[in-house]
C-alpha cells in the first residue's frame, strides 16, 4: 500500500551541527554569569518569550509560549491555541514518526499513523486530557501516541486511505529517507523519541538564528560563524574568519560572542514553547542534553 502524498516539501535541515557537544553551549551560560556576562539579555530585534532574573521575579511574559496558549485553552480550543498546537506538531512530528517506526510498524503504516494521529489530536479534544502538572508538550505527545496505537489504529485503518483531513502539513514523503540516516543502536523506541525530539528542537532553534540573520543580512558572516558554536572559545579559527569576513580578529570574536547569547536565548525561549511552567526550562535544558549525551 502506497503512502498517501504529500504535496510540501521537506523542510531544509539546519547544517551539520547535530551532536551532543552543541547542547554544551546553552550550559556555558553559567560559566558566562560567573564572569559577569550576562547570557540571557533580551536582544532590541526580538522580545524575549522568557522574562529576565531580576529580582521582581515577573513571569508575565511567559504565557505568550505555545505549549502554554494551548494549556490556557483547555476544552474552549480557541483558534490561537489551535494555531500554536498546529505549529508545535509541524516542528516536532518527526520524534513521534521515528517512534512509530521503531515500534516495529512498516514505512506505509507509520506515515498513515503518523499523519492520522495528528489529525484526530487537532481535530478532536484530546487537549482535555492534558495535564498542566505534567505539562511537557512532549510527555504529552508521546502519550498520546501510545493511545492512540493501543486503541485507535483499528479504526484508522478501517477508515478509506487518504479520506482524513491534513490540518497539519507533515512532511512524510520525506520521513522514511530520513528514518533510514538514523545510526543502529540499541536505544528503546521511548529513547529514540527524547534523542530526536532533542535534535529536532536544536533545528528548530538554528533555524530561526539563521532566519533572523537572513533578514538583517547577514546570512554569510552566520554560515561562517555558525561553527563557532561549538568547541572551545580559545581554539576558534578567528584569524582565519577575520580575514574572510573582512574583520578585525576582535570583531569576530565580539560577533561569535552575540552568537553564542542569541543563541542560548533562543534555545530557551524554543524549550520554553514546549513546557508548561517557567521553573521547568532550566530541567527540561539539562534532560535533553544529557539525551544527547548517551
Amino acid at each position: 500500500m502506497p503512502p498517501r502524498p504529500i504535496s510540501t516539501e521537506m523542510r531544509a535541515g539546519c547544517g551539520c551541527i547535530r551532536s551532543a557537544a552543541f547542547a554544551n553551549l546553552a550550559l556555558w551560560s553559567t560559566g558566562d554569569r560567573l564572569r559577569g556576562v550576562s547570557a540571557t539579555r533580551p536582544s532590541t530585534d526580538r522580545p524575549a518569550t522568557l522574562p529576565s532574573s531580576d529580582d521582581r521575579g515577573r513571569h508575565a511574559t511567559f504565557v505568550t509560549t505555545q505549549w502554554s496558549v494551548v494549556l490556557a485553552a483547555g476544552r474552549s480550543d480557541t483558534p490561537r491555541a489551535q494555531a500554536a498546537l498546529a505549529r508545535l506538531c509541524q516542528a516536532y512530528w518527526y520524534p513521534l514518526y521515528a517512534y512509530v517506526r521503531r515500534r516495529g510498524y512498516q514505512a506505509p503504516d507509520a506515515q498513515d499513523l503518523t499523519q492520522e494521529f495528528f489529525a484526530r489530536l487537532l481535530a478532536q479534544s484530546w487537549l482535555a486530557q492534558a495535564d498542566r502538572a505534567r505539562g511537557r508538550f512532549r510527555t504529552f505527545l508521546l502519550a498520546a501516541l501510545s493511545h492512540f496505537l493501543a486503541n485507535e489504529w483499528d479504526k484508522a485503518r478501517a477508515q478509506k486511505r487518504g479520506g482524513a483531513v491534513q490540518l497539519v502539513p507533515l512532511q512524510l514523503d520525506s520521513a522514511e529517507t530520513r528514518y533510514g540516516q538514523e545510526p543502529a543502536d540499541p536505544l528503546t523506541p521511548e529513547q529514540i523519541f527524547e534523542r530526536r525530539w532533542a535534535l529536532a528542537l536544536l533545528d528548530e532553534v538554528l533555524s530561526a538564528l539563521r532566519t533572523e540573520h537572513a533578514a538583517a543580512g547577514t546570512e554569510e558572516m552566520f554560515d561562517a560563524l555558525k561553527p563557532c558554536l561549538v568547541g572551545d572559545r580559545q581554539a576558534q579559527p578567528y584569524a582565519t574568519l577575520a580575514a574572510k569576513l573582512g574583520m578585525t580578529e576582535g570583531a569576530v570574536k565580539v560577533a561569535v560572542h552575540r552568537l553564542r547569547q542569541r543563541y542560548r536565548q533562543l534555545l530557551r525561549e524554543e524549550i520554553a514553547n514546549t513546557v508548561a511552567n517557567p521553573a521547568e526550562v532550566d530541567e527540561e535544558m539539562h534532560h535533553l542534553f544529557a539525551v544527547l549525551a548517551r
